[in-house]
């Protein structure tokens, strides 16, 4: 590939960058409004989520909407069958699931900020299905359906806008505030349904259905006030729109040391990427390390499924109602209140400590938690007069409290930091929507298979559950990489480079090997040169021959 052609104004930058020493990633980086208001914005789609997954569990316990669409019983009672309030709660999954695998074409030809906008709008046709269901509980199982196609494509296309936009500083934040948003969705789900449960009419059921297009619109709307993903502009040639862009965030002088460095790295990768031949779906495993990165992002998202927490939001009116307690509902907005209250000292963790420690740690507490709630349930609490064993089903929801407040402040908000920066801006968009897929495919199993599995081994589910966060510590321990405070840019670079998980938070970028060109260079050669000048004493920022 011919060298690219620079103004004399970069070629200046280039060759100070050179010169300088290089900063951390975050260096000189402020917070601003306009990066905070960027976060919050993208976040209402993590609302959305919570929001209609909230609603589901109150819908089946009532009166109007289980005679609508529940079994008539022999007793006159109308009750849910577990095939059909695993259809009803799992057709949302099914549908995000779809919405997921596409959005990653969707962001590439639209652009970040237009997809999110138009999937939030098409959220709106599947609550229209929903609210203008009779009696038909097909005809709101397919609202559902519809609805998952803009929910599943938002949760690809949120954290992803938000990693390429956000500076250093508060990436890990505002991609974070995505899952505490998700909190604050299902939290409002449950008061709004607590608020209307008693109404003997549909209102009950179609008022909380109907609030889901105000935040729809709210977003579709809010989003088009923002600015384009700054490295997405740059990918498709709106150069010093990048670059204004990501001083405008980062709250600094769009010709600022700090700007430059960053844009050069842009380029820089940019450049390597751009070297060889259009980029094929099958790279996504092909390339550079991508094997390893694809799989380990479909693991992660899988595993925040698989450390059982919606086990408690989709079911959980039902669970505290078999532990004897007289108002489910309230029970439920406990463990809302707990799940909100600490995802924002998540957002503490995300920013102060580092992503492994406070994973491993994460799932070493939710283990312990399903161990107690699942022996104490099967063992202690009467599963014939559940009222009978108070005490035990105290101890299930205290239990509960701990695991919530143990996935709210790690697992929960920190896996979509961390699959957010785990990839290359050229496979960014197809890796991310085939985790984010893996995400809602478990989302799914769980929530279609849930009363099954529970009829049969009732409280004992648990254990599976807490399997699979004792794997999910060793997974984290031995091949997650520290990100923390560093650039999409330079995170590529460590994975690519293959540093050591274990040891990665004192990886030391200053330390690359020495190329003088880089525009023609591919990440392979960049790890062949590591292995054969892994001691050269360099620039941590590449440089850029200029051709005149």
């Amino acid at each position: 590939m011919p060298f690219l052609k620079r103004t004399e104004r970069e070629a200046q930058q280039a060759n100070q960058l050179e010169k300088a020493p290089s900063p951390t990633a975050g260096a000189g980086q402020k917070v601003t409004f306009l990066a905070v208001y960027l976060g919050l914005v993208a976040s209402i789609g993590g609302f959305m989520f919570g929001y209609v997954s909230g609603q589901i569990s109150g819908f089946f316990q009532m009166e109007d909407y289980a005679r609508r669409f529940g079994e008539l019983q022999s007793d006159g009672s109308y009750t849910f069958s577990a095939v059909r309030q695993g259809t009803i709660t799992a057709l949302l999954c099914a549908g995000c699931l779809f919405g997921a695998l596409i959005a990653g074409k969707i962001a590439d030809v639209l652009g970040r900020r237009l997809s999110i906008s138009c999937s939030a709008f098409f959220c709106c046709i599947g609550t229209v299905i929903e609210i203008s269901s009779n009696t038909s509980w097909v005809q709101f199982a397919v609202g559902r359906l519809v609805n998952g196609f803009g929910i599943g494509s938002l949760s690809v296309l949120v954290p992803m806008y938000q990693s390429e936009s956000s500076p250093a500083i508060i990436r890990g934040v505002l991609v974070s505030s995505y899952q505490l948003f998700i909190t604050l969705g299902i939290w409002t789900a449950e008061m709004v349904c607590y608020g209307t449960h008693d109404d003997s009419t549909s209102a009950s059921w179609r008022i909380p259905n109907g609030l889901s297009f105000l935040w729809a619109l709210i977003l579709g709307a809010g989003i088009l006030f923002l600015p384009e993903s700054p490295r997405y502009a740059y990918r498709i040639g709106r150069e010093e729109e990048a670059r204004n862009t990501l001083a405008r965030l980062a709250g600094l002088a769009p010709d600022s040391r700090e700007i430059n460095i960053l844009v050069n790295e842009i380029r820089v990768k940019l450049d390597e990427e751009t070297a060889g031949v259009d980029t094929a779906w099958h790279e996504i495993f092909t390339g550079p390390k991508m094997f390893y990165r694809t799989v380990l992002g479909i693991v992660l998202q899988a595993g925040q499924q698989l450390t059982g927490a919606n086990f408690f939001f989709y079911y959980g009116t039902t669970i505290f109602k078999a532990t004897g307690l007289n108002d489910s509902y309230v029970t439920q907005i406990i463990l809302g209140t707990v799940n909100v209250a600490c995802t924002f000292g998540g957002l503490y963790v995300v920013q102060k400590c580092g992503r492994r420690s406070a994973l491993m740690a994460g799932a070493a507490w939710m283990f312990m938690c399903f161990m107690i709630y699942s022996f104490v349930g099967h063992f202690a609490l009467s599963q014939s007069d559940p009222a009978s064993t108070p005490a035990p089903g105290n101890v299930l929801i205290v239990f509960s409290c701990l695991f919530i407040a143990a996935f709210a402040t790690t697992w929960g908000p920190i896996v979509w930091a961390v699959v957010g920066e785990l990839y290359p801006s050229r496979y960014r968009a197809p890796c991310m929507a085939l985790a984010t897929a893996s995400n809602w495919l478990w989302n799914f199993l769980i929530s279609f298979f849930t009363r099954f599995i529970t009829d049969e081994i009732d409280y004992l589910y648990g254990l599976v559950f807490g399997g699979c966060c004792l794997a999910l510590f060793a997974i984290v321990f031995f091949f997650v990489i520290e990100t923390k405070d560093r650039s999409l840019e330079e995170i590529d670079t460590m994975y690519v480079l293959g540093v050591n998980p274990i040891t990665s938070s004192k990886w030391d970028g200053s330390k690359l090997p020495e190329s003088k060109d880089t525009s023609g260079r591919n990440s392979s050669d960049a790890a062949d040169a590591e292995r054969q000048n892994s001691q050269a004493p360099v620039q941590r920022v590449p440089t850029v021959t200029i051709e005149e």
